[in-house]
């Protein structure tokens, strides 16, 4: 976990050719020039300065680019210690973090995953595909086929372009979905004994962790949650049990809808606007398919957030999700921006 006033740890610095300008090439627009030869310093732990460093750059690769460029499972590593080992890369220009990625290694199923921003001051030179051949490095370590998943989030054109001439394919897509809360909202319908209830902290925490994991069973990132990352959400100041609704029958959990609110609390970089409500996490036990729960708590759920005077909503959904993707279609919602996973072509075959 990162604290304040811990001792730097040891690093290794990866020195990886990036191509450069000259002087008057970067010079005409930023009045800085980028060293062709790019040093990638690799860090297992991030100081307070770092973690605020890295937030800086990510907020102004997101204005640029009009998505934030790392997921809410990067920015709570940073923030809370996160999984380990952790490698954070990073790569400074004359004082200034211009280019970070965080390699995650932990998934022994699919291979690692990266998520990387570069400054939009220092583009074009380099340093992403940098930071792509140091991710790639610190992926091997951990797997012999060297697997890396890099994601791109608002599927911005230049990251697509970077990772197709690296030797990826797209291979997994996120659908950001919509829908205003100023229309309707229609009333909950429940199944008969079924009952919706607010999560209760402490005491619902390993039966939520059970359903979760047999609600999203086919997709692991969401499915292989423990209580530990359950805790740390719950941690975060967004949290509010009155907004974490759980169906029951005769005191059995039979699915839930756990709602966020963006933008309440101080920013943090990552959320710079106005309030915006999202379905957090919406599972049914398949124990419980067929009861017209997953229709009843997205109702239930956006009625929630409609009473906190919030004017939209908003949701992520994977594209081979169908049956989730139509449910959310009938509620409203409509596709608003699209993340993507990237993956190396040859190491399938």
């Amino acid at each position: 976990m990162t604290r304040r006033g811990r001792r730097r740890p040891h690093h290794r610095a990866l020195r990886t050719r990036a191509r450069g300008g000259t002087a008057n090439d970067v010079a005409h627009g930023y009045g800085w020039l980028v060293k062709p030869s790019a040093v990638v310093q690799r860090l297992s732990h991030l100081s307070a300065a770092d973690v605020d460093a890295v937030t800086a750059l990510a907020t102004a690769a997101g204005d640029a680019d009009g998505a934030f460029p790392l997921s809410e499972h990067v920015m709570l590593h940073l923030r809370h210690g996160g999984d380990a080992p952790a490698v954070h890369l990073l790569i400074h220009a004359h004082g200034q973090l211009v280019g970070y990625a965080h390699v995650d290694t932990t998934d022994a199923v699919e291979g690692a995953s990266a998520e990387l921003a570069v400054h939009p001051m220092f583009r074009r030179h380099g340093l992403g595909r940098a930071l792509v051949h140091a991710a790639a490095t610190a992926a091997a370590e951990q797997d012999p086929r060297g697997r890396l998943r890099l994601w791109a989030h608002g599927d911005h054109p230049s990251a697509a372009a970077l990772a197709m001439s690296m030797g990826f394919e797209r291979h997994r897509v996120l659908f950001q979905m919509r829908r205003s809360l100023l229309a309707p909202v229609p009333a909950p319908e429940l199944a008969d004994g079924v009952e919706l209830r607010p999560f209760r902290p402490g005491t619902d925490d390993e039966a939520w962790v059970r359903v979760n994991a047999r609600a999203f069973a086919d997709h692991p990132d969401q499915g292989r949650w423990t209580l530990q990352d359950l805790r740390v959400r719950m941690a975060e100041p967004w949290f509010d049990p009155a907004g974490f609704l759980l169906a029951d029958r005769d005191g059995a959990l039979l699915g839930f809808h756990w709602t966020k609110v963006h933008g309440l609390e101080p920013h943090d970089g990552d959320h710079d606007h106005d309030p915006i409500g999202e379905v957090y996490v919406l599972g049914i036990d398949p124990d419980a398919q067929g009861l017209g729960l997953g229709s009843a708590l997205t109702r239930a759920g956006l009625r929630y957030l409609r009473g906190r005077g919030l004017s939209q909503v908003m949701l992520y959904v994977d594209e081979s999700n169908a049956r989730a993707v139509e449910l959310y279609k009938r509620a409203g919602f409509v596709r608003w921006t699209t993340d993507v996973c990237f993956r190396k072509t040859d190491l399938d075959a």
